[in-house]
C-alpha cells in the first residue's frame, strides 16, 4: 500500500487522481479500516521522504481535476509543508521535545502506574476497542488514518493520562510517514499547547463518524480535555539561509531519507554519488525496511542518472568515510537534499561542523512556502495558489 520507490509512487499518483477531486473532499475523513478501500492516497511516506514531492503531486492533481475540485487535497499535501515551515522558525520546540523525552523515558520505568498505562497503549491491551485496535494497526502496518491519529492522541492524553511526548515518540518509531515537525505538533495541537487552549477531545460521536460502526466503546472516555501546563510556543526566527552550490567544482553527491529524488533537480556534473551504510535512529523494524527499501531506490536512480557506481558510507565512521569519499574521487563539494529539523538535518550539521563542504539545496517550494508558516495554516493556506505556480 505504501510504494518505497520513486516509480511505484508516481503509479500509485496517477491511480489515485481521478479521485483526488470531489470523490477525495467528500470521502477523506472517513476510514473503514485494515482490508477496506481506503480514502486517501497512501502517499504521505513516498512525499515525507520526496521520492515524490509536494510540488509533482499538487501538478498532477491540478492538472487533472482542476483547482476548484482538488483544492481540499491540495490543502492536505500542504498542510505538511507548513508544519515543516513552522518548525523550521522554532527550532527550540524540537530541542525542548527531545530533551522532555529523554528524561520521560528514564523516569517512567521507575513509576509504576504510568508503566502499567503505558505498556497497554503500546501493546493496544487498554481495553478501549477503538484505541487498542488502532495500537496494532499502527504497529503492524505503519499506518493510522488521520482521524484516527486524532483520537488515538485524545484518549492516550486525556483517558490514560499519559505524556504526548511519549505518544508522539510512539507515532515516530512506527508511523511511516512521521516526520519531526507534522508529527510533533499534532501531538502538540490535540494537547492544546500548539494552539494555546485549543483541544481535541475523543467521544464516541467523533469516532462513529470517521470510523462508521466498527467499534463498540463501551470503555468510558475522558468527558473533558483540559488543555496541559506548557508554556506558549516562542515567536518564529528568520530561516537559515539557502547554501549556494558552485557549479565549478568538483561535486558529489550525498543522499539522506530526507530527499531521495535530488537527481531530478538541476545539478552540476556529478562525479560520485553515496548514502549511508544504514538507518539511524531507533525506527521500529517496519518502518526501518521501509525506509532502507526508499534510500537504495534512491541512490540507484541518482547513481544511474550520474552514469557512475553508487556508495555507501560506514555511518558509525561518518566523517572519516566521507573525508576517504571524497580524497578517492577528488571532491571539492558534496551536494545533499535539505532535511528540515530533525535527526537527518543534525547529521548533517555534525558533518558541515567537522569541516565538511556540505551544500544543502534547498527545493524552490520550500524556500517559498517555509517563511509563510508565521502563524496559523488558515493564514498560511492563503499562499497555496503561489506554491502551486511553482510546480
Amino acid at each position: 500500500m505504501f510504494p518505497a520507490t520513486r516509480a511505484d509512487a508516481l503509479a500509485q499518483l496517477e491511480a489515485f487522481l481521478p479521485r483526488a477531486g470531489r470523490a477525495y473532499a467528500a470521502h477523506r475523513n472517513h476510514d473503514a479500516g485494515p482490508g477496506t478501500e481506503r480514502t486517501t492516497s497512501l502517499l504521505s511516506p513516498a512525499i515525507r521522504r520526496r521520492l515524490v514531492s509536494e510540488a509533482e503531486v499538487c501538478a498532477r492533481a491540478l492538472s487533472t481535476q482542476g483547482y476548484a475540485a482538488s483544492e481540499k487535497f491540495i490543502q492536505e499535501v500542504c498542510w505538511r509543508t507548513y508544519w515543516v515551515g513552522w518548525l523550521e522558525q522554532r527550532p527550540a520546540v524540537w530541542r525542548a521535545y527531545q530533551a522532555e523525552l529523554a528524561e520521560l523515558k528514564a523516569r517512567i520505568p521507575l513509576d509504576r502506574p504510568p508503566q502499567r498505562r503505558y505498556a497497554s497503549a503500546v501493546a493496544g491491551d487498554t481495553g478501549i476497542d477503538a484505541f487498542d485496535a488502532w495500537a496494532k494497526e499502527l504497529v503492524e502496518t505503519g499506518w493510522m488514518h488521520n482521524h484516527a491519529r486524532m483520537n488515538f492522541a485524545s484518549i492516550w492524553l486525556f483517558t490514560l493520562k499519559l505524556p504526548w511526548q511519549l505518544g508522539a515518540d510512539f507515532f515516530y518509531r512506527h508511523l511511516l510517514d512521521a516526520c519531526p515537525a507534522a508529527n510533533t505538533l499534532s501531538w502538540r495541537w490535540v494537547a492544546g499547547i500548539q494552539t494555546p487552549g485549543k483541544t481535541y477531545l475523543a467521544n464516541p460521536a467523533r469516532i462513529r463518524t470517521a470510523h462508521g460502526n466498527r467499534f463498540s466503546l463501551d470503555a468510558p472516555l475522558a468527558r473533558e480535555a483540559a488543555p496541559l501546563a506548557y508554556p506558549p510556543p516562542p515567536p518564529p526566527q528568520p530561516i537559515r539561509a539557502a547554501d549556494q552550490i558552485d557549479p565549478a567544482r568538483r561535486t558529489g553527491l550525498f543522499l539522506t531519507t530526507a530527499d531521495l529524488s535530488v537527481e531530478t533537480r538541476p545539478l552540476p556534473p556529478i562525479i560520485a554519488v553515496a548514502a549511508t551504510s544504514r538507518i539511524g535512529g531507533d525506527p521500529a523494524p517496519g518502518k526501518r525496511a521501509h525506509a532502507e527499501t526508499a534510500l537504495a531506490d534512491g541512490l540507484a536512480r541518482a547513481a544511474a542518472s550520474a552514469g557512475v557506481a553508487p556508495e555507501r558510507l560506514d555511518e558509525d565512521n561518518a566523517v572519516a568515510a566521507m573525508r576517504d569519499w571524497m580524497a578517492r574521487h577528488d571532491l571539492e563539494q558534496i551536494v545533499t537534499g535539505e532535511a528540515p529539523v530533525g535527526p537527518e538535518a543534525n547529521r548533517l550539521a555534525a558533518l558541515i561542523a567537522a569541516g565538511l563542504p556540505i551544500v544543502r539545496l534547498r527545493r524552490a517550494w520550500d524556500e517559498t512556502a517555509w517563511p509563510l508558516a508565521t502563524g496559523g495554516f488558515f493564514a498560511f493556506k492563503a499562499a497555496i495558489p503561489k506554491l502551486l505556480a511553482l510546480s
